[in-house]
């Protein structure tokens, strides 16, 4: 392999080369981290176990969310039997929804650990510009014990797929 010694060429060599080494030094300091991550408790483990552990959210008791999972569904502009207002409650399933089991399996579906559960579209998003129709829905009540006012509607390519990642609790529209 041939060195560069002057020019644009060599500027570009000794930038790789720095970029490399705090790659480097980057990634050391992460595993070096990690391999400071309590291990006591995982004995037998490896430090991945030890780091996806802590990770993990810790799994919901049915008497810490008894109260907790109720959820009024009101849906306008779907047509048909669709639009209305349904009272879902969750663990045990039941209410007004036409589906409960399913509605609260989907919700269950979209809840992440540290995440808003019912969070819109984020506002810098890059979304196909389609129009899925004038169907919006509003969910208010509570899940996982914290207070839920959500907004849908399906202006845009984001919006549908939030729409849909959200079916039964919503309808189907993708028909």
């Amino acid at each position: 392999m041939s060195q560069v010694t002057s020019g644009p060429l060599r500027r570009l060599a000794a930038t790789a080369s720095l970029a490399t080494a705090s790659l480097a030094t980057a990634c050391l300091a992460a595993a070096g981290s990690l391999s400071a991550a309590p291990t006591a408790a995982y004995a037998g483990s490896a430090p991945v176990a030890a780091v996806s552990a802590r990770i993990m959210p810790p799994p919901l008791r049915d008497e810490d969310r008894a109260d907790g999972d109720r959820l009024t569904v009101t849906v306008r502009g779907a047509g048909g039997a669709a639009d209305g207002t349904y009272e879902l409650r969750c663990h045990p399933d039941g209410g007004s929804h036409p589906d409960p089991q399913d509605a609260c399996l989907a919700v269950e579906r979209n809840t992440r650990w540290g995440t808003e559960t019912f969070a819109p579209v984020p506002g810098d998003s890059i979304c196909t510009l389609q129009y899925g129709g004038p169907a919006t829905a509003r969910v208010t009540g509570t899940w996982a014990g914290r207070p839920v006012d959500a907004t849908f509607d399906r202006g845009d390519g984001c919006r549908i797929a939030r729409w849909d990642r959200f079916v039964p609790l919503l309808p189907d529209l993708r028909r």
